[in-house]
């Protein structure tokens, strides 16, 4: 075991791994990390058999140190970041050795980024799971002068690589899949609510995402409807015929109408768009919706295949000359003799 110790940190970083499923019918959502392919990215980056828990940051990061070699990496969220002046890019593992500073800015694109570590985050867990869920009660938010434990790296010297993500920053369509209050919106409104631009509201949060738009409301048929179960993905229209999209620490009971639900693939898209950056809906099948469907232990299995060695850029080695660079060196005039 290793100790992480937090620096500095910016509001709203939290421990975050895959959270817990199988709890909806007591009342409590999974939880776990707002962008999961974020956390399925680190695994494959760091060699993990699934996902481990990771600091998940809401828009900024901080600066941290270990007390042992670890190797790290950053997804989700593109931000900027640095281990004592070396650029740590998106998306590709660096060793922090101990002695040297680890700081992560702010996002450049995205609103989660995930500094995530070879051993994992440790820490009690509850229901199996170290994730924070803060609407239950649950964990906190990671403060300065924190020493968080890490689970050890049996690898630190490992060649550093790289890793394509998956793109879903910046907006863009989001597939939605009907549900069993559809019916409830006439045809023509779910013509123009699938005919509509939208861009994330400022009024976003682990719970859901507020959307805005021109025009008018979006009436439903609502009456005599009871609260029901709701899921991550489900679109409300709330009571101002406004949708707020559920993320992972939605409430698990709602009453306002849902005219469908994002799929899984595209929840990281809707989780990682800010404020003011444009949303569509495209309408699909429930059969499309289940061609999309891909197990995450096949996504990890994907993302695995798909890794690249990591090439340094020479202006990014302080010891450069310290490396033989040549081989063979000759006078040059060896051939005259013959």
């Amino acid at each position: 075991m290793s100790v992480l110790r937090v620096l500095d940190i910016a509001p709203g970083v939290t421990v975050q791994d895959m959270g817990r499923p199988g709890w909806t019918s007591k009342g409590l959502a999974r939880g776990g990390a707002a962008d999961r392919l974020a956390l399925l990215e680190a695994a494959a980056l760091l060699g993990q058999h699934h996902p481990l828990a990771a600091l998940e940051m809401a828009g900024a990061g901080g600066r941290f140190a270990v007390d042992a070699p670890t190797r790290v990496c950053l997804t989700g969220a593109r931000m900027k970041a640095e281990i004592e002046g070396r650029p740590l890019g998106h998306c590709e593992t660096a060793l922090l050795a101990p002695g040297e500073v680890l700081r992560v800015g702010g996002a450049q694109a995205g609103a989660y980024g995930y500094l995530a570590f070879a051993g994992g985050v440790l820490g009690e867990e509850w229901l199996g799971a170290r994730a924070a869920h803060l609407l239950a009660g649950v964990g906190r938010f990671v403060a300065a002068g924190d020493d968080i434990a890490l689970g050890p790296d049996d690898a630190p010297e490992a060649a550093a690589l790289v890793l394509e993500p998956e793109p879903r920053l910046g907006g863009g369509a989001l597939r939605v899949m009907p549900g069993a209050q559809s019916g409830l919106f006439a045809p023509e409104v779910r013509a123009r609510f699938f005919g509509t631009e939208f861009s994330r509201a400022p009024q976003a949060n682990r719970q859901g995402v507020r959307l805005d738009f021109e025009g008018p409301a979006f009436e439903s048929e609502t009456s005599g409807l009871a609260s029901d179960f709701i899921t991550g993905g489900d679109i409300q229209m709330t009571g101002d015929g406004r949708p707020y999209v559920l993320l992972a620490e939605s409430q698990t009971v709602g009453g306002y109408p849902r005219i469908g639900t994002v799929i899984a693939a595209d929840l990281p898209r809707l989780a990682q768009a800010q404020a003011g950056e444009a949303l569509r809906f495209q309408e699909v099948s429930l059969a499309e919706a289940d061609a999309a469907w891909e197990s995450e232990a096949a996504v990890l299995a994907r993302l695995r295949k798909a890794l690249r060695p990591r090439l340094r850029d020479p202006r990014d080695i302080p010891d450069l000359l310290s490396y033989q660079l040549v081989s063979g060196v000759t006078g040059g005039n060896e051939w005259e003799d013959e």
